[in-house]
């Protein structure tokens, strides 16, 4: 056997006193420091759901311009496929039903021959082999202008007459 002294417990310390006055303070500054964490967990709780409603009005605001571009570039494309199909005028898009027709990812569109071919079967007066040689001249809009009573010879007046009767 070894030679061992048993060792001696440890000896307990005394308790230690504080006076009341400074329990109190440490009571009172303790209450100071909680109070202040649960203002700044509350304002931290404050900036956290702004931030959300923020990042959430951003997304709302970035979905709608990206919904605004994609038209725009959904109608300029459509204008170009218009004028390849021969639409005389680009305002007869306006009367084309546009939902059958999408943007693709790499900026051609699906649906366009299809949206052209069944607007020239509805209304073929929108097309026409449309040159730069042959302008289109309207139809006038106003009647021609009608000769006076007191300006026709008898003869005219006769058969101005004889036309209304009929």
């Amino acid at each position: 056997m070894s030679d061992q002294v048993p060792a001696t417990p440890p000896a307990t310390p005394e308790p230690q006193t504080f006076s009341m006055d400074y329990v109190k303070e440490l009571r009172a500054e303790n209450k100071g420091y909680r109070l202040k964490a649960q203002e700044l967990e509350g304002k931290l709780k404050t900036a956290e759901e702004s931030v959300a409603n923020a990042a959430k009005d951003t997304d709302t605001k970035v979905g709608e311009a990206n919904k605004s571009a994609s038209e725009r570039i959904l109608r300029a494309e459509l204008k170009v496929k218009a004028k390849e199909a021969g639409l005389i005028d680009m305002d007869g898009l306006k009367l084309a039903d546009l939902s059958k027709v999408s943007l693709k990812d790499d900026g051609s569109i699906d649906g366009a021959d299809a949206l052209f071919a069944g607007l020239k079967e509805a209304k073929p007066y929108l097309f026409g082999a449309a040159n730069s040689s042959t302008p289109i001249t309207p139809p006038p809009t106003t009647p021609p202008a009608q000769k006076l009573v007191k300006d026709m010879t008898p003869a005219e007046y006769a058969v101005a007459k004889a036309a209304l009767l009929k």
